[in-house]
């Protein structure tokens, strides 16, 4: 027995169009769903104020303040005299100091012999290595040749600085320690002056300025038979043992 089947009720006959169909209306869908765009909404903040009607406010009680007027200005007289100028007065004649081309001034001749000239005295500074007479320190006296001197001038300088070396408190708790180089003149009178140091710290510097400062008057040294200023540098160790 067959089957009775009609041929036009066939479903899967058309089957792959449908399914395009779909296919096609479901991409169109998520497409569209993609393409969307949405915006934030903007908040509006309402601000609300609040004004009273009764407002009450104490006036201060002010007190009026009656000051006097000013006193009126003093009024003209009634007469007014003119008094008349009667008085002369003498006019200053400046005269004029320029000089014209007719005046003649005469030469001043000087003579030679009226110009005074004076010696000028020129501080000059002589090293104590080369100065022709050293000075003489007290108690040198008795040496006679240079060289003897300046060794006895040399070993005078190191005992007084020996003497009278005190180390600063201050630098010793510190721990400063160094060598203080010192230079300083004795002038044409065989004192000491123009003290000028240079060390590690002030405090041994100032120290060593007091030794030197503290050096006796001396025997001034004599270059070209004249007292003259003589330099002289010696170096102060400060040292912790």
């Amino acid at each position: 027995m067959k089957p009775k089947k009609n041929p036009n009720a066939d479903i899967g006959r058309n089957s792959s169009l449908y399914f395009m169909i779909g296919l096609t209306s479901v991409l169109f869908v998520t497409w569209q769903s993609l393409e969307v765009k949405t915006y934030e909404k903007e908040s509006v903040a309402l601000n609300t104020i609040e004004v009273t009607d009764d407002l009450k406010e104490d006036v201060p009680i002010t007190e009026i303040l009656r000051t006097t007027p000013p006193p009126p200005p003093p009024a003209a007289p009634d007469i007014i005299e003119i008094v008349e100028d009667v008085d002369d007065v003498e006019e200053t004649v400046i005269e004029s100091t320029e000089s014209s081309q007719e005046v003649y001034i005469e030469d001043a001749v000087v003579n030679i012999d009226d110009v005074e000239v004076g010696e000028v005295e020129e501080d000059v500074v002589v090293p104590f290595a080369v100065v022709e007479y050293v000075p003489v320190f007290p108690g040198c006296e008795i040496y006679e040749t240079q060289e003897e001197r300046k060794e006895c001038f040399n070993q005078m300088v190191q005992k007084h600085i020996i003497k009278n070396f005190k180390y600063p408190q201050t630098a010793l708790e510190m721990r400063i320690s160094g060598k203080v180089f010192v230079q300083f003149d004795i002038n044409s009178k065989g004192e000491v002056s123009n003290i000028q140091k240079r060390g590690p710290d002030r405090l041994l510097e100032k120290e060593a300025v007091r030794i030197i400062a503290s050096l006796p008057k001396v025997k001034p040294g004599i270059q070209r038979g004249k007292p003259t200023k003589v330099r002289y540098a010696i170096p102060i160790n400060f040292a912790i043992k």
